[in-house]
Formats: structure tokens, sequence, C-alpha cells
């Protein structure tokens, strides 16, 4: 397997959980976020966009510019830190608890000769969940360039959509065993679904 980078976006507002720190809600027993950081573990660097808590040494930690200016603000900010040899990088949400190494590993597995600039998960009814995949760094800076220039200079308020728009993507379904990676939690009955699958 290639080497690769890992960009977790941890900055949201939680508007729809009262705006509680979502990534650090305990999901069997540890934050979202650290459960996120664990299935990256072999990734260098791996960046964390967003309030910390406590986070392994070896873990850089970044804001977006200005705080609060949405995933592709932060996108931005874990591309820069990225050392100029990485040509591949995980772009990850911070409230994805169910993610693993093996599905990780199974994104990179499809990039790795692969003619398309990202691969990401799709759920069940084939919608791209575009912060559970891994890109190609080369034409996700283009792009990310691109959009800043469009939107006068900054990419604050940007949907990741727009970001992602021209790249050439691969859906992959999860077909391994245990829970889908993909599955993020955006509600508090989402986090309790989330620890159900995790006992």
């Amino acid at each position: 397997m290639e080497s690769y980078a890992a960009v977790v976006l941890a900055g949201g507002a939680a508007r729809r959980m009262g705006g509680v720190d979502k990534p650090g809600l305990p999901v069997g027993g540890r934050p979202m976020r650290d459960r996120v950081l664990d299935a990256v573990s072999d990734a260098v660097p791996r960046i964390l966009v967003g309030p910390a808590g406590a986070v392994p040494p070896d873990v850089l930690v970044t804001r977006e510019d200005p705080s609060g200016g949405g995933p592709v603000a932060a996108t931005a900010a874990g591309l820069a830190l990225l050392p100029a040899d990485v040509t591949t990088v995980a772009l990850l949400a911070a409230d994805l608890p169910l993610l693993t190494r093996a599905a990780v590993g199974g994104l990179l597995g499809e990039l790795v000769g692969s003619p398309v600039d990202g691969v990401c998960h799709v759920d069940d009814e084939g919608r791209r969940q575009t912060l559970c995949g891994v890109w190609r760094v080369a034409p996700l800076r283009a792009a990310l360039a691109g959009l800043t220039a469009r939107r006068g200079g900054t990419p604050d308020g940007a949907p990741i959509r727009e970001l992602l728009a021209g790249l050439t993507v691969r859906g992959l379904p999860w077909v391994g065993s245990g829970p889908p990676p993909w599955f993020d939690c955006d509600t508090d009955l989402d986090v309790r679904r989330a620890e159900e699958w995790t006992r």
C-alpha cells in the first residue's frame, strides 16, 4: 500500500446538536475524533483541523481561516501543512466513529493504479460520502485554487461538493464485515446508533 497523509476535519458547528464539540463526544468510550485518528494511524502526517482536545503528539493541529469557515476552508488549512512529496491524502470528517483501518485501506487500494482523482465510500442509496474518501493531492490542490479564485480569493463558506465537482471520483460501496464506515453522527440519535454498533 502506498504512503498517504490524512486530514481530519473537526471544526463543524454541530447546529443540530446544540453546538457541542461533536467530534469530542464519546462512542464506545472514546471521542469520535480519536477513533477517526486511529483509523489512519499509519498516515504521515496526520492533521486535525479544528478544536483538538488531547491528541497524540504526532498529530498536527491547525484551524481553518476564518474559524468556522466551513469544510473547504478547513481542507485548505489541512492541505497547507502537507509536505510537498505527499501525493495521496485521506480527507475525513471527524464524526465517523465506525471508520476502520480496513475501510481506509480499501479506499487506498481502489485508488492505486486508477485514473480517477479520488475514491470515496457510497452509502446504501449510492450517495457519495465525500468526507470519507482518499484523494490525489495535485488535482485536489488545483480544484481548491480554482474555487478560491472564483470566490474572490477565499474558500470561506464553500460547500465540499463545489470543491470536488470537477474531479473524477469513484464510489466504493462498503461490502466488508461490521457497520458502515461512512456512518456520520449529525444528531444525538446517530450517536446512540453508533454506540449500539460498537457494543
